[in-house]
C-alpha cells in the first residue's frame, strides 16, 4: 500500500500538480537521489532555461544593537560576542562606494530592532544613500523591522512602507526565520509573530512593492512544522504573487543561545531544497545557499531545483558571527555553476540578465 501511494505521489509531481501538505510530509522518507531528480523536474517545469544567475551585492550591518536579543542570534549587542556598534553615515557611503567600484548594484541594509531608533532614521538613511547613488537597488530591512519603525514612531505598517518607499526603498527581504509561532516563541519572543510578518507582505504587496521568502529551520521544528511554513509562503504567493524567490538555510547553533542543538545535516538542506522546489509551485527562483552550506552543498542543491546563487556578498557579518566563514568571488561562482552543468548569469536584483559566461 505504501509502494503505491508513493508510486501515486511520484506521478502527481511529474504531471506538474500542486502536492498537498500530507504529501510534502511524506518527501522527508524519500530517498535523496529520487527527491533530487522530482525537485530538478519541477525547476524545469517552472524554469526551463539551464541558466543559474547571481549578483553582485553587499550587505551592510549598519549596528548589532538589537533588543530582538533572539536565542538564534550571535551577532547581537548582548550576545557578547560582539561589540556593540552602530556605523556613521560616512561609513556606509565609503561601504557603498567599494560596491560601485566593483560594478555591484545591490545594498542590503540590515540593523535589526535598535531601541533608539524611528522611522525617520531610517527613512533618512535611504534618502541618502540614494541621493549619493541613485544606481544602486536597495534591497533593505526586513518585515520584522518595519514592524519596529511603525512601532516607535506610532504610525501603521502602510504608513511606514509608503515612507520607505517614497524615501528610494526599491525591495524589502522577507526574512521569516520559521512562520511557525510555537517555534518562534521559543528562539524570538520579542519579534513579531507568523500573522504580523504576513500583515507587512501583504502591506509590501499594496503598494506595489516585491520580497523574498526565507527560511531557517533546525531549530528543534518538526518535519509537520517545516511544511507548515512552506504553505504559509505558498499562500502568500498565491494571493500576491510578490515573492521572487525563496531562500532556505540550515540553523548554526554554534555561539548562540541554542548552542546544544544538533546541527542540520547537509542531506536536510539538500532534502530541503528539493521538497521547497516541488511544493512552492508559484515561485520561479530558489536560491542555493551558499553562504551558510558551504559551496559543495550550493553546487549540488542547484541539480535538486535551485536555480540562483544569490549574492556575491562583499560583506557578511550575522552569519560570519556563528563561526562560519564562507567567501566567494565572481570566478568561483562561474566554475560551480559550469561544474553543475549549467550556464552562469550575471542578474540583476528583478531578475533579468545583465552578462552570460
Amino acid at each position: 500500500m505504501k509502494h503505491s501511494s508513493n508510486k501515486k505521489l511520484k506521478q502527481k509531481i511529474y504531471d506538474g500538480r500542486r502536492i498537498s501538505q500530507e504529501e510534502a510530509l511524506a518527501l522527508f522518507k524519500w530517498d535523496l537521489i529520487e527527491l533530487g531528480e522530482a525537485g530538478n523536474m519541477r525547476r524545469a517545469l517552472i524554469f526551463p532555461k539551464e541558466e543559474v544567475g547571481f549578483i553582485v551585492d553587499r550587505i551592510i550591518n549598519f549596528t548589532n544593537i538589537c533588543e530582538a536579543a533572539c536565542n538564534f542570534c550571535a551577532y547581537h549587542a548582548r550576545a557578547n560576542l560582539i561589540k556593540p556598534f552602530e556605523l556613521a553615515q560616512k561609513e556606509i557611503f565609503a561601504k557603498i562606494k567599494e560596491l560601485v567600484l566593483l560594478k555591484g548594484t545591490q545594498v542590503m541594509l540590515q540593523g535589526g530592532l535598535h531601541p533608539d531608533y524611528t522611522l525617520d532614521t531610517y527613512v533618512n538613511m535611504v534618502k541618502n544613500v540614494k541621493k549619493r547613488f541613485p544606481q544602486i537597488y536597495l534591497h533593505s530591512f526586513s518585515p520584522c523591522e518595519i514592524a519596529h519603525m511603525a512601532e516607535k514612531s506610532s504610525v501603521s505598517i502602510d504608513e511606514a512602507i509608503l515612507k520607505l518607499k517614497n524615501a528610494g526603498l526599491d525591495s524589502v527581504p522577507g526574512a521569516s526565520d520559521l512562520l511557525v509561532d510555537r517555534i518562534r516563541k521559543k528562539v524570538s519572543p520579542r519579534k513579531i509573530g507568523k500573522d504580523f510578518w504576513c500583515e507587512v507582505m501583504y502591506s509590501l504587496h499594496r503598494h506595489g512593492m516585491k520580497s523574498s521568502a526565507t527560511m531557517t529551520y533546525g531549530m528543534g521544528e518538526t518535519y509537520e512544522e517545516r511544511i507548515e511554513h512552506l504553505n504559509v509562503v505558498r499562500d502568500l504567493q498565491d494571493v500576491t504573487g510578490m515573492l521572487r524567490a525563496f531562500i532556505p538555510w540550515s540553523f548554526s547553533p554554534a555561539r548562540t543561545g541554542l548552542k546544544d542543538i544538533e546541527p542540520a545535516t547537509g542531506i536536510d538542506y539538500l532534502k530541503i531544497v528539493a521538497i521547497s522546489r516541488i511544493f512552492l509551485d508559484n515561485i520561479t527562483y530558489i536560491q542555493a545557499g551558499w553562504l551558510t552550506e558551504g559551496l559543495k552543498l550550493a553546487q549540488l542543491a542547484l541539480t535538486m531545483g535551485a536555480n540562483d546563487m544569490g549574492g556575491v556578498l562583499m560583506e557578511e557579518t550575522v552569519v560570519k558571527a556563528t563561526g562560519i566563514e564562507t567567501k566567494a568571488g565572481i570566478d568561483e561562482f562561474i566554475d560551480i555553476i559550469r561544474n553543475a552543468g549549467k550556464m552562469p548569469v550575471l542578474r540583476n536584483s528583478e531578475y533579468k540578465i545583465l552578462k552570460k559566461y
